[in-house]
């Protein structure tokens, strides 16, 4: 199932409050969307069957639309429920979820008031977002060419699709050096993230510290992983990280719905160890989402 392309798949997906054929879940060419990026989206994991975190997702969801000017035609509730749907009909155990909001075709130029307010919700099965070989041994990422943009030039708090054309490049220049992934410095030059996860540090008296969330969004993940941390009598510090502040830190990890807990084994002539903190911490969160499942 991997290896068809979206648009050759079978099954329903939502689309503006009614369930259609795949093929047939189509967005115009000329669609405001596409031409100006005016288009929001979440990516939700599904774990046995269970949505994660589905209401933070679609509060996150809302909160991208109304940032950009878009109001939804739903509910958070009628949101909620039609994913739950969704995913029942497609019979998605362990996949992922991709709610997706945008601008249609009524006009087309920078101005877009009119434009219809477009929603649509698709499911499918997806396994580990890294080879899970190289989950175990951690993953190889450069520093990447461009930046995340200063917090004034953008609404950095959003999941918006043009945010994410950087971090394409970013993730394409990686690959071709060999690399798995790229970490992004902000726009002053201090560690954000990587191209679709938040990154954490781990030093060698067992703190963790990871970079403030003020110019790229504060993840999901990254918020239940400083939970369990805390939980476990692990101080982990928000700051301020330099590229060279690497040299002091002995672990590194990646956190996201699609990366789950991801060890790193280098950034650059950084290299670090999968040290038991981290496998633990990655153990702990797929505990955590697995549950509800568990406990039925």
């Amino acid at each position: 199932m991997e290896n068809i392309p979206y648009d050759k798949r079978s099954g329903k997906i939502w689309f503006n409050g009614s369930n259609v054929d795949w093929s047939q879940a189509q967005v115009h060419l000329l669609s405001h969307g596409l031409h100006y990026a005016s288009c929001v989206f979440e990516g939700i994991r599904v774990y046995e069957g269970e949505v994660f975190k589905l209401s933070e997702h679609t509060e996150r969801l809302f909160h991208s639309a109304k940032r950009m000017g878009m109001k939804v035609p739903y509910s958070t509730d009628e949101i909620n429920k039609s994913t739950k749907e969704i995913v029942k009909l497609q019979k998605t155990l362990n996949g992922y979820v991709r709610p997706i909001i945008w601008r249609g075709s009524e006009m087309m130029a920078i101005s877009a008031q009119k434009n219809k307010i477009n929603v649509a919700i698709a499911t499918w099965e997806w396994g580990s977002y890294f080879d899970p070989k190289l989950k175990l041994e951690g993953i190889r990422l450069n520093i990447s060419s461009w930046r995340r943009p200063s917090p004034d030039s953008v609404p950095w708090d959003t999941k918006a699709s043009g945010l994410y054309m950087i971090c394409t490049l970013s993730k394409h220049e990686a690959e071709a050096k060999g690399y798995v992934d790229s970490l992004m410095l902000d726009h002053e030059g201090n560690i954000a993230e990587a191209t679709g996860a938040n990154i954490f540090f781990k030093n060698n008296i067992g703190e963790l510290h990871t970079p403030i969330p003020d110019s790229f969004l504060d993840g999901i993940t990254r918020r239940c992983i400083i939970e369990i941390a805390k939980s476990k009598g692990i101080k982990v510090i928000e700051r301020k990280i330099k590229p060279e502040d690497m040299s002091n830190f002995v672990g590194c990890f990646l956190t996201g719905t699609a990366a789950e807990v991801t060890p790193v084994a280098c950034i650059d002539k950084y290299n670090f160890k999968v040290c038991d903190v981290i496998t633990d911490l990655a153990d702990s969160y797929q505990g955590l989402v697995r549950r509800k499942k568990n406990a039925a």
